[in-house]
């Protein structure tokens, strides 16, 4: 069974694959039956408004039947096992979108059936969908994802662990993760992106002073400080994140040659990630990257049930 759970089991091959894949569904009306017949679960136990349109849509545009679950929908609410939940579902649904604020454990535990392909719509940890939705968006902008040289200011949340194993599985990518101490990336996804990179010569850093960076960027990437509005423990952390704000100053100083474009993986709280005259600005690519959610979403359903 094929399932996506993390772009490390994906591999570089099919990673290339899938963004080529969802932009050529970018480039043509998309009403292709190629899920004609097929039902997809979407099973989100937190809120959406981008990821689970996306694979809704997509999947209709596909051809399939999607059924929509909310977080207390399943009688996992009840206490049924997850393994009993699945084994069910197994026989109704060709595929399940998960999103969950937990880890990908129980992920895993629907994905252990050999019926039902399981897709991570984001974890704790990971939030593969929208790293491929970057990567679409990236080489729809360059014509190319080889040299590009992201910045990537905020949290070292689950958007920043895809992206940069996203990076590390992409040849000649250069991501420079700038993240607030204390706030930074988990150790051992760097250890596995770092470890990517020898074999593909793509390259990931991280630090925690802007002052430090080189001008020069393609991209400068923005995510939300509090990741799916969870609360900081820490009363004073946003002092520790303004510094990482996305002003007009911050693109002209790392800007590339006037051409560097700003990405967000949206929601955005304006005036504390990024500012209106950047997000609504000519360099903002971030509301034709939230339309690459959809056509990357249909990238995987297709590669994970059409192409089992």
């Amino acid at each position: 069974m094929r399932h996506l759970l993390s772009l490390v089991e994906v591999g570089p091959e099919n990673l290339g694959r899938l963004v080529d894949h969802a932009l050529a569904f970018a480039d043509r009306p998309v009403n292709e039956p190629l899920l004609a017949g097929k039902t997809v679960g979407i099973y989100f136990r937190g809120t959406s408004t981008r990821t689970r349109s996306a694979f809704t849509v997509g999947a209709i545009k596909l051809g399939a039947t999607p059924v929509a679950y909310g977080p207390n929908d399943l009688q996992i609410a009840t206490g049924e096992t997850i393994s009993d939940t699945a084994r069910v579902l197994s026989g109704y649904l060709d595929a399940l979108v998960i999103r969950t604020n937990a880890s990908m454990d129980e992920m895993r535990a629907f994905a252990a059936q050999e019926e039902m392909a399981v897709i991570n719509a984001m974890s704790d940890t990971e939030h593969p969908t929208q790293a491929l939705a970057d990567l679409v968006t990236i080489k729809e902008v360059f014509g190319r994802l080889h040299g590009v040289e992201i910045l990537y200011v905020g949290e070292g949340n689950n958007t920043a662990a895809a992206l940069a194993l996203a990076v590390s599985m992409s040849p000649g990518m250069r991501l420079t993760l700038a993240t607030p101490e204390g706030y930074g990336m988990q150790p051992g996804v760097l250890e596995i992106a770092r470890g990517l990179c020898g074999q593909s010569g793509s390259s990931v850093a991280e630090c925690h002073d802007l002052s430090t960076l080189r001008v020069g960027f393609d991209v400068v990437y923005a995510t939300r400080w509090q990741t799916m509005g969870v609360p900081k423990s820490d009363p004073h952390w946003k002092e520790k994140f303004m510094p990482y704000r996305v002003t007009q100053d911050l693109m002209r100083r790392f800007s590339k040659n006037g051409q560097t474009v700003f990405m967000h993986d949206l929601p955005a709280v304006r005036g504390n990630d990024v500012v209106d005259e950047v997000l609504d600005g000519p360099s903002s690519v971030a509301f034709r990257q939230a339309k690459h959610k959809m056509t990357s979403a249909m990238a995987v359903l297709a590669w994970c049930v059409a192409e089992k």
